[in-house]
């Protein structure tokens, strides 16, 4: 199998280990050419990252027809790229599931577990050491930070952000564009746009919509 070629999209320290990532991949099985990043219309100019060249902003892409995208979480821009393009990157040591859905544009970093018949959906970032159990659905753009747990049938909508060491209660239900706080316990249903912190969590605020 030829390997494709892959940009990354963002130059913070996600998208340079998102670049060893990409080795990690490659070493059990040849996947992807590493052509370079492309950075935020908002960041500083930068010629290098992690030995490989920034090739410019988004519009850069237009030079290269046919390669897919893989994005850090916080990468807004809008690429106007198909989603066909997008590229989910899954390190070699994640357990997946047979029955479990992971969705265009996901990155999942070394050591997680997802379960039976879990779904991940479009561009859910996943750091390192997660354990995302059975039934779990992760709607879109949703970040889980490094160790979170998520019991059987958990249900995070969208734009979320879930911190370090979280863990959620089975079919809790954690409502869009939320924020749970490192190390918080959630036993309950959380509201849309909610800041949430403590063992068990409470609700600290509403973030403004």
């Amino acid at each position: 199998m030829m390997a494709d070629d892959l940009i990354i999209l963002g130059v913070g320290v996600h998208a340079v280990e998102m670049a060893d990532l990409v080795d990690r991949i490659n070493a059990v099985r040849p996947r992807w050419r590493l052509a370079g990043f492309i950075r935020r219309r908002t960041d500083r100019t930068v010629e290098t990252l992690a030995g490989r060249p920034v090739l410019g902003t988004v519009e850069a892409l237009a030079g290269w027809s046919g390669c897919h995208v893989a994005f850090e979480h916080d990468f807004h821009d809008d690429t106007g790229l198909a989603v066909e393009r997008w590229a989910s990157l899954v390190d070699p040591s994640v357990f997946v599931a047979a029955s479990a859905v992971v969705g265009p544009g996901c990155v999942i970093y070394p050591h997680g577990f997802l379960g039976a018949a879990a779904v991940l959906g479009p561009r859910v970032f996943v750091l390192a050491g997660s354990t995302i159990n059975h039934d779990c659905v992760l709607d879109d753009h949703v970040t889980v930070c490094s160790g979170v747990t998520l019991a059987g049938g958990v249900h995070v909508e969208a734009n979320t952000y879930l911190g370090q060491s979280c863990t959620i209660r089975q079919n809790v239900t954690i409502g869009a564009g939320s924020l749970i706080g490192m190390g918080s316990v959630v036993l309950h249903d959380v509201a849309p746009a909610s800041v949430m912190a403590g063992n068990p969590a409470r609700l600290l605020r509403r973030k403004e919509t």
